[in-house]
């Protein structure tokens, strides 16, 4: 017995010994680890100040990814894959190792090569020489980007996987702040794998394209931004890009009949009029049912038929003068990111009673801006973060006829889609239309906020409960509004006050939201209906000058949902289309 004894104390001493020095190991081994994450880390964050030199930036990426390959081995051997089904500590090296593992794939699989693209390539060569750009500049970045995309889209999804709630508070707030990371490096890249693809095709890279382009007016609301007022068609051929004609929705008829036949719950909230007027085809907040319904219009006026159809707004055209620099219109007006604005969108009302002397000065402005870009005077940076800025806030919008394209498309911003709710966010639409028949929102603020009113967060991480959304439209026009020309108050051709504005809003509840309630100011009520989905209320307020006016809507999470909440809204003068207030549920 006194033998049998022994031989236990030993084996129990020999196995307390393997434990501590398992600890032992992992300990060393994780404090390596940190120690190179938080090189990679430092690295990561001096490298911001270099991207304009891509030779500077991939000799850093390759040191980051020595870095996070170093870490990822340390956390990877067989003695912590078992401490990791130890209770308590083993979720935290789990977390550990997925979160090295995941920087490593992204510093490997995606940086180094897009980091060795970028060194060859410049933005100066995106530049149009005689109106043309070279399309090889754009396939060099293709299959970088195309596998970059893929290898950050794996390593979010396997940071996002990971269950938060057995982990302690600094190793939780160090996985969501990497999830938080990767999310906007996935959505970065993917990006740039998408407009790679896509724009040699746009570009005519494989044959002619054409595409219509409206400019909506911001002044004159509807849902996607404004009444779409000047046209024009954009041809391009092996990289070329010329104007070959322009028009103004004022030449278009009314017709008599739907031009495409629009779905039964469009139709039943917004009637038939957006399949009626060209004016009105940006009034559904989908802007493939609007752009199709322009394109068919444009046939049939024109007999042409283009490949997609393009929307910006004069605020988009400020931010592309930034990259251009002022133009010198016809008239003697000297265009600028500074009075691009004012000037399309108020002055010329002011200056010209007459429909087509407007609309001659519209012309004239996006041919000499078309102009300048084709030039080849645009700064290739300042272009980019132009038009990139004008997605983000859902002022430039494209669809095409070509489902390759629209499929690269989809989801995008660009896309100009009705509002998704999904594992990242649940989010409400709010659309403006003009009810005036006038260009007086320009003189109206509207302002977009959400909430939580409570909520309760689960062991995931995920929401359930109740959440508000409000929005509050102010008029700032004169105190003698009513004396400003016709064409802006509209003259009380459709029973509005000359000087008061009238507004038709529609709200769109995140997707499987419960309606809990409901006001608006003056009372006056509620339609709506259901979309996709998603159901509608609709509303209309009227504002004399300084008049303000609100609606709130109470809603119910149908279960566990994104604790983040946002609203996408039409893109007006002074805000973008989308909220700037996001509300994220802490508990309760």
């Amino acid at each position: 017995m006194r033998t049998a004894g022994i031989v236990f104390a030993s084996a129990l001493g020999g196995l307390l010994l393997l434990t501590v020095a398992a600890g032992v190991w992992v300990g060393i081994r994780g404090f390596l680890a940190y120690g190179h994450l938080l090189d990679a880390q430092r690295a990561a964050a001096a490298i911001q100040s270099q991207l304009d030199d891509p030779a500077v930036a991939s000799t850093a990426i390759a040191d980051i990814a020595a870095e996070t390959s170093a870490a990822r081995s340390l956390t990877s051997d067989p003695v912590w894959r078992v401490a990791e089904g130890a209770p308590w500590i083993g979720p935290q090296l789990a977390a550990v190792s997925t979160v090295a593992a995941s920087v490593d794939d992204v510093a490997g699989s995606a940086l180094t090569p897009l980091a060795e693209v970028a060194s060859t390539f410049s933005l100066d060569s995106l530049r149009l020489q005689d109106g043309r750009i070279d399309l090889s500049s754009l396939s060099q970045i293709q299959d970088a980007a195309t596998a970059g995309a893929a290898s950050i889209g794996r390593a979010a999804a396997s940071v996002d996987s990971l269950d938060r709630a057995p982990l302690v508070a600094p190793v939780r707030t160090a996985v969501d702040e990497l999830g938080a990371l990767l999310g906007d490096a996935r959505n970065a890249t993917d990006a740039l794998a998408r407009a790679s693809a896509l724009m040699p095709a746009m570009l005519g890279a494989d044959g002619p394209r054409d595409y219509l382009l409206l400019f909506q007016n911001n002044a004159e609301w509807r849902s996607l931004g404004g009444i779409p007022g000047a046209m024009a068609v954009v041809h391009t051929d092996g990289g070329a890009i010329s104007l070959v004609a322009q028009d103004s929705t004022s030449s278009f008829p009314r017709y008599a009949e739907s031009v495409l036949p629009l779905d039964p719950e469009v139709q039943a909230i917004y009637g038939r009029r957006p399949a009626l007027f060209m004016q009105n085809v940006t009034q559904v907040p989908d802007f493939a049912v609007s752009a199709s319904l322009a394109r068919e219009m444009w046939t049939r006026e024109h007999g042409t038929q283009v490949d997609g159809v393009i929307a910006v707004d004069p605020v988009t055209l400020s931010y592309i003068l930034t990259a251009t620099g002022p133009v010198t219109l016809p008239t003697g007006d000297v265009l600028s990111a500074d009075n691009a604005v004012p000037l399309l969108l108020n002055d010329v009302y002011k200056r010209y009673a007459r429909p087509g002397d407007q609309d001659a000065l519209f012309a004239a402005a996006s041919a000499a801006v078309f102009d300048a870009l084709a030039s080849g005077s645009a700064d290739p940076g300042a272009l980019v973060t132009a038009l990139t800025r004008a997605g983000d806030e859902r002022r430039l919008l494209l669809w095409s006829a070509h489902d390759d394209d629209q499929a690269l498309l989809a989801g995008t911003t660009l896309a100009g889609g009705l509002p998704v709710t999904d594992a990242e966010a649940s989010t409400f639409g709010v659309y403006l239309n003009d009810g005036t028949g006038s260009k007086m929102d320009y003189y109206l603020a509207a302002d977009t906020q959400v909430g939580w009113e409570s909520c309760r967060l689960d062991a995931g991480g995920r929401a359930t409960g109740v959440a508000t959304l409000s929005v509050t439209l102010t008029s700032t026009a004169p105190a003698d509004a009513a004396g400003l020309p016709p064409y802006i108050t509209g003259g009380g051709s459709f029973g509005v006050e000359p000087g008061s504005a009238r507004t038709l809003a529609y709200v769109y509840l995140p997707e499987g939201f419960e309606l809990v309630g409901s006001s608006v100011t003056d009372d006056r009520g509620f339609g709506g209906g259901f979309h996709a989905g998603r159901q509608v209320l609709s509303f209309t307020v009227d504002l004399a000058p300084g008049q303000s006016a609100q609606a709130a809507v109470t809603v119910r999470t149908p279960g566990p949902v994104a604790p983040r909440i946002v609203a996408e809204t039409t893109p007006t003068i002074g805000s973008s289309g989308v909220s700037s207030v996001a509300a994220v549920c802490i508990g309760a």
